[in-house]
Order: C-alpha cells, then sequence, then structure tokens
C-alpha cells in the first residue's frame, strides 16, 4: 500500500540533494518544479555538525524578500514522517511556515525564524499602540521604519495603517483593500488590545478574535505576505480609566497574549511576544495603557532583537 503524502515542501536548496533526501527519509521523494515569486536568496553559515555532514555544506540559503524577483526550486510530496525528519534537520535559524508559490499554490518552506529580517516591505495595522499615541516621535512603528528604511532605502518601505480605537474585527474588514496598492511581503498585526476591553463577560470573544486572525492570514497569503503577530503590550490597570465603554484590565490582556500564541502555533504563524519589556514598569506608560516615548523605545529594541 502506498503511504499517503500529504504535505506541499517548496525546497531551492540541500534537500534536493539525493544525498540529503537518503539521510533523512530512506531514498529520494516525488518532486515538481516550482518557484516562488518575490524572493531572492542570501546565505547561511551553519554550525550544527549533524546537518554539516549530511549536505556537507557549511553554507546553506536563506530566503529573503525582493520585489520582481523568484527563486526557482521544486515542491517535494512528503509523509508525515518526512516533515518531521525535515523539520529536525534544519536549524534553529529556519521557521517552517506557508507560501504562496509563483503556480497560485500554496506550500510549505523554512524561513527565516526571525521575521522581520528578511521582509522588505512592511505593512503595519492595529489601534492606537501601532499608531503611536503618546509619542512625538511616533511609537515603535515609526522607529521601525526609520530603521528599516536607512538599511536599504531603495527598496525597503513600511506603511503604517494603524487607527487608534479599532478592533481586530475592523482590522481584518479593512485590510483587504488597503494592501494591492503597497505590494507587501510582510504584514504586522498589532491590533486586540481594544477588543479585550470591550469583551465584558461575553465568553466568545476569543472565538472572534481567532476569527479575525484567520481572516487577516488568508488576506496575507492572496499577497504572498508573510503574517507576523504581535502580542499585547503589559497595563497597569491601576490607572487606566474608562475609554468610551473600554474596560482594560490585566487578565484579558493576558488572556488575548495566550490566545494569540496559541492561534499562531497553530497555523504556523509567527507570534512576537511584547509582554515583557514593559512588565511591571508602569512608569513607561503615560495612562496605564498607551506607551510614553520611552516605553515605545523599549518596545522597539525588544521587537528587534527578537524578530528583526
Amino acid at each position: 500500500m502506498t503511504e499517503a503524502r500529504p504535505h506541499s515542501l517548496f525546497s531551492f536548496g540541500t534537500l534536493l540533494d539525493g544525498r540529503v533526501q537518503s539521510a533523512l527519509f530512506g531514498g529520494p521523494v516525488p518532486k515538481e518544479p516550482a518557484a516562488l515569486a518575490g524572493h531572492s536568496t542570501r546565505p547561511l553559515r551553519i554550525t550544527d555538525p549533524e546537518v554539516i555532514a549530511a549536505s556537507g555544506l557549511e553554507v546553506h540559503l536563506a530566503l529573503e524578500r525582493r520585489l520582481g524577483c523568484e527563486v526557482e526550486g521544486a515542491v517535494l510530496a512528503l509523509t508525515e514522517r518526512d516533515l518531521t525528519a525535515a523539520d529536525d534537520y534544519e536549524v534553529d535559524d529556519y521557521a517552517r511556515r506557508p507560501v504562496l508559490l509563483s503556480s497560485g499554490g500554496i506550500a510549505w518552506a523554512y524561513l527565516d525564524a526571525r521575521p522581520l529580517r528578511p521582509a522588505a516591505r512592511i505593512v503595519i495595522v492595529g489601534d492606537s499602540i501601532a499608531y503611536g499615541r503618546c509619542d512625538p516621535r511616533g511609537g515603535w512603528a515609526a522607529r521601525l521604519a526609520a530603521t528599516h528604511i536607512a538599511a536599504n532605502e531603495a527598496d525597503h518601505r513600511v506603511f503604517n495603517l494603524a487607527v487608534p480605537g479599532i478592533t481586530l474585527r475592523e482590522v481584518s474588514e479593512q485590510t483587504p483593500a488597503l494592501l494591492a496598492a503597497r505590494r507587501p511581503d510582510t504584514l504586522v498585526v498589532a491590533a486586540g488590545i481594544n477588543d479585550s476591553a470591550q469583551a465584558g463577560d461575553d465568553p466568545r470573544w476569543l472565538e472572534e478574535i481567532a476569527e479575525s486572525l484567520d481572516s487577516l492570514a488568508a488576506t496575507a497569503m492572496e499577497h504572498g505576505a508573510r503574517l507576523v503577530v504581535l502580542g499585547p503590550l503589559w497595563l497597569d490597570e491601576r490607572r487606566t480609566r474608562d475609554y468610551e465603554g473600554l474596560n482594560f484590565t490585566e487578565a484579558k490582556a493576558d488572556a488575548l497574549r495566550t490566545a494569540l500564541r496559541q492561534w499562531c502555533t497553530e497555523r504556523y504563524a509567527d507570534f512576537v511576544d511584547l509582554w515583557e519589556p514593559l512588565r511591571e514598569r508602569p512608569e513607561l506608560l503615560t495612562d496605564g495603557v498607551h506607551p510614553s516615548a520611552e516605553g515605545h523605545s523599549a518596545v522597539f529594541e525588544h521587537l528587534v532583537a527578537v524578530a528583526g
């Protein structure tokens, strides 16, 4: 009986090598030529001796985003066991994520584990914190834009589309119409804290968060963009006040954080936890919810350290 091969994995490097396939899968696996649009490659030095032994190479290639480019490779048809072996083979510098092939099909690929490092054109959607409220310099998002564009002024862009007061449901409804003109390769979602403040005692609010993220994930995939979900910031509920009916509490913000992490784990999306930079540091919050300029700097430095 033929073993089922339900997984499609795009590869352009050592996984196409017969020696590597023999070491990982016990022999060659079925494959079809494929290409990945909007990408180029860069060298990545490997230090894991087992990976070097299997491939015979100390330098592998990693994908990075570049508009107008295309990486040629192949899609491997893998069993569940094969996919696990491939995961074990790839070093911690890589993360398995879904990608949109040039053909329009979807496959797995191993991308840079730090999602902002290979990005070129970033779109940020979110609420007042992503917008940069309470910081004349524009918050963590403006700092990210300045750093990212300075690294490659010709090709790098950051579009901050955050709207104060918006909910994640509204973000998911409004974002599809905004992406085409900006041609993003990375969609950063930094929203949800308003949803937790609106929730009251309704237990379904976390289900609605998941539905909104599902919609945003589909939107990102339609544009070949990588979805990056930012968790909420720690808040000081002793200083929060009623914002037009919004009731912010640490417990609900932390529940949101847990739900976002779980959703990303189950969907193989990137989750960046922003809780710790401000945790138990109320002096970095202007009103218990919104970071001060110093608070935004702390959030930005953490974001770049773990994701950039």
